[in-house]
């Protein structure tokens, strides 16, 4: 969330960047409000001041002027009361107002809202070009019997997935080496959290109150809890309403968490296999650090979700996401994509990003310095990775002309094999 002060600041320019990401900020609405806001503030002051005055007076007045200082007493009451109320009420609207007012995003972003209009940063690997026409994930899962797609949609619907024997044991080994790695190489602290959450930690992040569609939500006699999109979300409301030291940054936190997701804006998108499901496991990375180092840090992130992909020997590229591409909470996105042979194309499997101090002074994070300033911590997060995405890759990157696939040999020592073969 912004400081009003900032977007109305003109060396800010908040209508022209948000404007690159498809936003139009009504400056004059917000100046009215914050102006509002303010006003009533000053006269619920001013009164509280004449009120004090006034009551000093009545006590030293005589009878005559006693009545005419209670009269005015009462009025000055009144006028507090009214102000309290204005002030309440204008609070409110500005607070919702900035609630929807995205982040801006970074000027070194390139212009365009589509993933035509990404930058390319960088590939590693040789993508595969097998020498027979390669099965897409979903084929290859059923021949191989790991998969099972129809029982899924029997027990809830489309967009669910079941997985069963090698197809089971491959998605707890690729959980069980995400956290090793980030835990062991990269200083990461794992975390077991929650991933039913209220509406203010679902606030504090930036998935409320803009994306309530895309979420599912639970009732339970009077209380309302949401399930969670990512681990971000609860991992970095850890600190929510909490002051850190500047001392103690950067911290770093990772969590395997289920991901639920209504997908609401994605119709006729990815319908088929395990890419874009409701409910899906990924390893999740949170980075919370000195607001001014936050661009080192997000190189650092992203190299560690690289890391992954390295190890497990899978082909990828990565790419900056245009301005009017990047999430709602985001001023900096990249993304890291990863060859689909029987797409012929990369496909999004890690996006990384830095939030700025936009979802802190949502959640309240601040920092304090050695010398007692204060200011709000910078958030990032990336995953590190998706189970189920990373799967699909394995799968059709490491697939045989005979049926079969090779497992990455980082997985074995978790697996146990080294390749899946048919079920006869």
């Amino acid at each position: 969330m912004h400081d009003p002060r900032v977007l109305l600041d003109p060396a800010t320019d908040a209508v022209r960047r948000l404007a690159r990401r498809g936003y139009h900020l009504d400056l004059a609405q917000l100046e009215k409000l914050l102006g509002g806001r303010n006003s009533a503030i000053q006269r619920g002051d001013e009164a509280r001041a004449e009120s004090k005055r006034i009551a000093s007076a009545v006590r030293n007045a005589s009878p005559e002027e006693r009545p005419a200082l209670v009269e005015r007493a009462r009025e000055l009451k009144a006028t507090v009361t009214a102000a309290e109320e204005e002030h309440k009420a204008l609070e409110a609207e500005l607070q919702d107002f900035l609630l929807g007012v995205p982040n801006l995003p970074a000027d070194e972003l390139p212009d365009g809202s589509s993933d035509d209009d990404a930058e390319l940063v960088r590939t590693w690997g040789e993508p595969a070009q097998p020498d027979f026409t390669p099965l897409d994930h979903v084929d290859l899962g059923e021949k191989l019997g790991i998969l099972d797609l129809p029982r899924a949609t029997k027990l809830s619907g489309p967009r669910f997935a079941v997985l069963r024997g090698q197809g089971a044991a491959l998605e707890r080994a690729l959980g069980r080496f995400f956290l090793d790695l980030h835990t062991r190489r990269h200083g990461y602290t794992e975390y077991s959290v929650p991933t039913l959450v209220t509406r203010a930690t679902m606030t504090g992040t930036g998935q409320l109150p803009k994306f309530e569609q895309d979420l599912f939500r639970t009732e339970v006699a009077d209380r309302e809890l949401f399930l969670i999109p990512t681990a971000e979300v609860p991992l970095t409301n850890l600190h929510a309403r909490e002051t850190l030291s500047l001392a103690d940054l950067p911290l770093a936190y990772t969590a395997q968490t289920p991901c639920f997701r209504s997908e609401a804006g994605s119709y006729g998108r990815d319908t088929r296999g395990l890419i874009r499901l409701h409910e899906f496991s990924k390893v999740e990375l949170v980075r919370i650090v000195d607001a001014e180092r936050s661009r080192e840090e997000l190189e650092i992130l992203l190299g560690h979700a690289e890391a992954v992909l390295q190890e497990l020997g899978l082909a990828y590229r990565v790419v900056k996401l245009a301005a009017g591409d990047i999430g709602f909470s985001a001023e900096f996105t990249y993304d890291i994509e990863v060859w689909l042979p029987s797409q012929g194309r990369y496909r999004e499997i890690s996006s990384v990003s830095d939030f700025g101090t936009f979802q802190a002074r949502r959640a309240g994070i601040r920092t304090r310095a050695k010398d007692g300033s204060r200011g709000f911590a910078a958030t990032l997060n990336g995953s590190g990775l998706p189970v189920g995405r990373t799967l699909v890759a394995i799968l059709e990157q490491g697939q045989q002309a005979d049926g079969s696939v090779r497992i990455p040999e980082a997985l074995v020592p978790y697996t146990g094999f080294d390749v899946l073969t048919p079920e006869q």
